[in-house]
């Protein structure tokens, strides 16, 4: 089925809310409309921000609401707009994801978000512990809906690209290894096949490894927070403890590492924020590079995914983290967060219709494997993106992307209660979103965090194993 002659990959006959309507929700806007069976009349949308109203009124949508959700209002606001049919998208910072999937669960509709927030103040909260304001804490909080009683609606946990495509991608990066590599296997359908095939592919780290090569003709003033989606957001993880999915094969844990006194184990978090953390990574046009440790769901369920339990312990298990290198101005504005004393800066700019060029390239590292590093992920050019979608840059068409292919899943699997990126087809999600993610390649790469150490002063190593965390973090 065709609309305007796009595919149309699934059917809403009721109200789309959409809560957050910043440079994402915005960007996903157009997509959901191109390729969902929508009447624009039947969305409303909520944002605690001023603009927008003028693009979504472009798009035939005029129930745009200037009210910021909050634990006081967000049962009022919302309940009456949630009707069997209908769908609740959350792409807003500072609204709770596990209040919202309550409703969802009282009213029957599913529901997705792209993180799983807390309500506002929840990340840099110093009354909680660094583990409850981690990922892994708020990861624990909303899986532990499955155990209630009530509706299951689908609600899809963090799907964007990164958390969200990158779990996806994954599954035939590694099918593409063992063909390379001659390791002959039938292609899994279990978890545990998942598993032991990353094991057998002997892939010790995954790295989500990202470069922003975006740019534009004014630079960053001081007082100013630059970069190409939410800086709220981007300023709020950051802030919380950079986390990690913690490998089988790790040695002793890393200065200021903690353990989680709770859940699966299958990470750990350090008591330092994440843009205060750097790791060695790669990605193919950039090279080596070093990018900010930066908590994501993904490093997480990707983790706990992938691990072999059993005979009562941990058999095999990837370590797993984001390496994020920003745009120049979001890395020159973190340095300037930092230097405030984590305090945000005044000003705020979000890079769109100014970026003058350069593109996104955001994939998954597999390492370990004898022949080298593979990467695989998206490469998209600024230009590509303007022409694919309206309303949005690299990064946030990436981003949308995902958005648009979980959404599409979840209302083409309808009870399928609280799940994740990793328990989603790969094959559907990215033949809904592949559309809008400029090329998707592979690439082989000799790299190793062990190159390069020590030329100019002398660094530790631990020579028993590259791949080792204490290998890749940056002292």
């Amino acid at each position: 089925m065709t609309q305007g002659g796009a595919a149309v990959h699934a059917r809403l006959d009721g109200r789309l809310v959409l809560v957050g309507f910043g440079g994402v929700g915005q960007g996903v806007l157009p997509l959901l409309l191109r390729h969902l069976a929508l009447d624009p009349s039947r969305i409303t949308i909520f944002t605690a921000h001023e603009g927008g109203e003028s693009f979504a009124r472009s798009l035939g949508v005029a129930d745009l609401r200037r009210v910021p959700l909050t634990r006081a209002n967000y049962r009022d606001e919302l309940l009456p707009l949630l009707d069997p049919g209908g769908f609740l998208l959350n792409l807003a910072f500072d609204v709770s994801s596990v209040a919202l999937i309550g409703l969802c669960r009282e009213r029957d509709v599913p529901y997705l978000d792209s993180c799983i927030e807390p309500w506002a103040g929840g990340y840099t909260d110093l009354r909680l512990s660094a583990s409850q304001r981690s990922n892994y804490g708020l990861r624990e909080e909303a899986l532990a809906l499955r155990e209630t009683p009530g509706h299951r609606p689908t609600c899809v946990l963090t799907q964007g690209i990164n958390p969200g495509l990158v779990s996806q991608l994954i599954k035939p990066a590694m099918l593409r290894m063992a063909a390379d590599t001659g390791l002959r296997r039938e292609e899994p359908v279990t978890r545990l096949g998942w598993a032991r095939l990353a094991r057998d592919l002997g892939i010790r780290a995954i790295h989500v490894a990202e470069r922003d090569f975006q740019h534009a003709l004014r630079p960053k003033a001081p007082g100013e927070f630059v970069n190409t989606w939410s800086t709220e957001a981007f300023v709020g993880e950051g802030s919380q403890p950079a986390e990690l999915g913690w490998g089988s094969h790790e040695g002793e844990l890393p200065p200021l590492g903690k353990r989680h006194a709770q859940g699966s184990g299958a990470a750990i978090y350090l008591e330092r924020p994440g843009v205060s953390v750097r790791v060695r990574s790669w990605t193919p046009l950039e090279g080596a590079f070093h990018g900010f440790l930066i908590t994501h769901a993904e490093s997480i369920s990707l983790a706990d995914y992938l691990s072999i339990v059993e005979d009562g312990g941990v058999q095999y298990r990837p370590t797993v983290h984001y390496a994020y290198r920003p745009c120049d101005d979001a890395v020159l504005s973190i340095h300037e967060y930092c230097g405030r004393g984590y305090r945000l800066q005044e000003r705020h700019r979000l890079l769109r219709d100014e970026i003058v060029a350069g593109l996104d390239e955001v994939g998954v590292l597999l390492c370990g494997n004898g022949r080298g590093v593979y990467w695989y992920g998206s490469r998209l050019d600024i230009g590509e993106a303007r022409r694919l979608a309206p309303g949005n840059n690299a990064t946030t068409l990436q981003t949308a992307a995902g958005v648009l292919a979980g959404v599409a899943w979840a209302l083409n699997n309808p009870g399928r209660g609280i799940v994740e990126p990793e328990d989603i087809d790969p094959k559907a999600a990215l033949a809904v979103a592949g559309q809008y993610l400029g090329e998707i390649l592979g690439q082989w790469g000799d790299w190793d965090p062990l190159q390069d150490r020590g030329r100019l002063f002398p660094e530790p190593v631990d020579p028993s194993d590259p791949w080792r965390f204490a290998n890749v973090l940056v002292t």
